[in-house]
Protein backbone atom coordinates (compact mmCIF):
# COMPACT_ATOMS: atom_id res chain seq x y z
CA UNK A 1 0.00 0.00 0.00
CA UNK A 2 1.25 3.46 -0.82
CA UNK A 3 1.00 6.31 1.65
CA UNK A 4 0.39 9.81 0.41
CA UNK A 5 0.48 11.43 3.83
CA UNK A 6 3.87 10.83 5.38
CA UNK A 7 4.60 12.48 8.73
CA UNK A 8 8.24 11.58 8.27
CA UNK A 9 11.02 13.77 6.92
CA UNK A 10 10.84 14.37 3.18
CA UNK A 11 13.74 12.65 1.41
CA UNK A 12 14.10 15.61 -0.99
CA UNK A 13 14.27 18.38 1.62
CA UNK A 14 15.80 16.37 4.51
CA UNK A 15 17.93 13.65 2.88
CA UNK A 16 20.11 13.32 5.99
CA UNK A 17 17.41 11.15 7.59
CA UNK A 18 17.79 8.57 4.80
CA UNK A 19 21.52 8.92 4.07
CA UNK A 20 23.35 5.59 4.08
CA UNK A 21 20.33 3.72 5.48
CA UNK A 22 20.66 0.74 3.09
CA UNK A 23 24.33 0.26 4.10
CA UNK A 24 23.40 0.66 7.76
CA UNK A 25 20.64 -1.92 7.36
CA UNK A 26 23.22 -4.34 5.96
CA UNK A 27 25.53 -3.68 8.91
CA UNK A 28 22.62 -4.15 11.32
CA UNK A 29 21.69 -7.42 9.61
CA UNK A 30 25.23 -8.76 10.05
CA UNK A 31 25.36 -7.73 13.73
CA UNK A 32 21.89 -9.17 14.38
CA UNK A 33 22.84 -12.44 12.68
CA UNK A 34 25.90 -12.73 14.93
CA UNK A 35 23.75 -12.06 18.01
CA UNK A 36 21.24 -14.71 16.88
CA UNK A 37 24.03 -17.26 16.32
CA UNK A 38 25.42 -16.62 19.82
CA UNK A 39 21.95 -16.83 21.41
CA UNK A 40 21.27 -20.06 19.51
CA UNK A 41 24.58 -21.56 20.64
CA UNK A 42 23.72 -20.64 24.24
CA UNK A 43 20.38 -22.46 23.92
CA UNK A 44 21.85 -25.68 22.47
CA UNK A 45 23.02 -27.13 25.82
CA UNK A 46 19.47 -26.69 27.18
CA UNK A 47 18.20 -28.96 24.39
CA UNK A 48 20.57 -31.74 25.56
CA UNK A 49 22.56 -30.83 22.44
CA UNK A 50 19.80 -32.16 20.15
CA UNK A 51 19.47 -28.55 18.95
CA UNK A 52 22.59 -29.17 16.85
CA UNK A 53 20.53 -31.52 14.64
CA UNK A 54 18.05 -28.78 13.80
CA UNK A 55 20.27 -25.75 14.31
CA UNK A 56 18.99 -23.76 11.28
CA UNK A 57 15.41 -24.13 12.55
CA UNK A 58 16.53 -23.22 16.08
CA UNK A 59 18.23 -20.10 14.70
CA UNK A 60 15.11 -19.19 12.75
CA UNK A 61 12.89 -19.44 15.83
CA UNK A 62 15.32 -17.57 18.09
CA UNK A 63 15.92 -14.98 15.35
CA UNK A 64 12.19 -14.40 14.92
CA UNK A 65 11.71 -13.94 18.67
CA UNK A 66 14.81 -11.70 18.94
CA UNK A 67 13.66 -9.43 16.13
CA UNK A 68 10.08 -9.16 17.36
CA UNK A 69 11.09 -8.40 20.96
CA UNK A 70 13.81 -5.88 20.13
CA UNK A 71 11.76 -4.10 17.47
CA UNK A 72 8.64 -3.99 19.66
CA UNK A 73 10.64 -2.58 22.61
CA UNK A 74 12.57 0.13 20.78
CA UNK A 75 11.58 0.15 17.11
CA UNK A 76 15.03 -1.25 16.29
CA UNK A 77 17.08 -4.39 16.76
CA UNK A 78 20.38 -4.20 18.62
CA UNK A 79 22.19 -4.11 15.28
CA UNK A 80 20.00 -1.24 14.12
CA UNK A 81 20.71 0.66 17.32
CA UNK A 82 24.43 0.16 16.78
CA UNK A 83 24.02 1.50 13.22
CA UNK A 84 21.89 4.43 14.53
CA UNK A 85 18.75 3.62 12.54
CA UNK A 86 15.21 2.80 13.58
CA UNK A 87 11.84 1.88 12.10
CA UNK A 88 8.94 4.32 11.98
CA UNK A 89 5.41 4.15 10.66
CA UNK A 90 4.17 6.53 7.96
CA UNK A 91 2.76 8.80 10.63
CA UNK A 92 6.05 8.85 12.55
CA UNK A 93 5.18 6.44 15.35
CA UNK A 94 7.48 3.73 16.70
CA UNK A 95 6.57 0.09 16.07
CA UNK A 96 4.23 -1.69 18.45
CA UNK A 97 4.15 -5.47 19.00
CA UNK A 98 1.74 -6.15 16.14
CA UNK A 99 3.78 -4.20 13.63
CA UNK A 100 7.00 -5.80 14.91
CA UNK A 101 5.48 -9.25 14.30
CA UNK A 102 4.20 -8.25 10.85
CA UNK A 103 7.53 -6.76 9.78
CA UNK A 104 9.50 -9.76 11.09
CA UNK A 105 7.08 -12.13 9.33
CA UNK A 106 7.64 -10.21 6.10
CA UNK A 107 11.39 -10.51 6.54
CA UNK A 108 11.08 -14.24 7.23
CA UNK A 109 8.97 -14.77 4.11
CA UNK A 110 11.51 -12.79 2.08
CA UNK A 111 14.31 -15.02 3.37
CA UNK A 112 12.29 -18.11 2.44
CA UNK A 113 11.72 -16.83 -1.11
CA UNK A 114 15.02 -15.41 -2.41
CA UNK A 115 13.34 -13.61 -5.32
CA UNK A 116 11.40 -11.52 -2.80
CA UNK A 117 14.61 -10.77 -0.91
CA UNK A 118 16.30 -9.60 -4.12
CA UNK A 119 13.26 -7.41 -4.89
CA UNK A 120 13.43 -5.97 -1.37
CA UNK A 121 17.13 -5.12 -1.73
CA UNK A 122 16.52 -3.47 -5.12
CA UNK A 123 13.73 -1.39 -3.57
CA UNK A 124 15.96 -0.33 -0.66
CA UNK A 125 18.65 0.81 -3.08
CA UNK A 126 16.33 2.68 -5.47
CA UNK A 127 13.44 4.22 -3.49
CA UNK A 128 13.86 7.74 -2.08
CA UNK A 129 13.10 6.58 1.48
CA UNK A 130 14.95 3.25 1.05
CA UNK A 131 11.95 1.07 1.91
CA UNK A 132 12.25 -2.67 1.54
CA UNK A 133 9.40 -4.88 0.39
CA UNK A 134 7.99 -5.35 3.92
CA UNK A 135 8.27 -1.61 4.52
CA UNK A 136 6.40 -0.86 1.32
CA UNK A 137 3.58 -3.28 2.19
CA UNK A 138 3.29 -2.08 5.80
CA UNK A 139 3.85 1.63 5.15
CA UNK A 140 6.98 1.77 7.28
CA UNK A 141 10.49 3.09 6.83
CA UNK A 142 13.94 2.78 8.37
CA UNK A 143 15.66 6.10 8.96
CA UNK A 144 18.58 7.59 10.79
CA UNK A 145 17.72 8.16 14.42
CA UNK A 146 17.25 11.68 15.60
CA UNK A 147 17.25 13.05 19.11
CA UNK A 148 13.47 13.57 19.40
CA UNK A 149 10.58 12.68 17.18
Amino acid sequence: MMHDTWALPDPDTQPEFYADVPAKRLLAFVVDTLVIVVLSLLVVPFTAFTGLFFFPLLMAVIGFAYRVVTIARGSATWGMRLAAIEFRTADGRRFDLGLAVAHTLGLTISFALPLLQVASIVLMLTRPRGEGLSDLVLGTVALNRRAAM
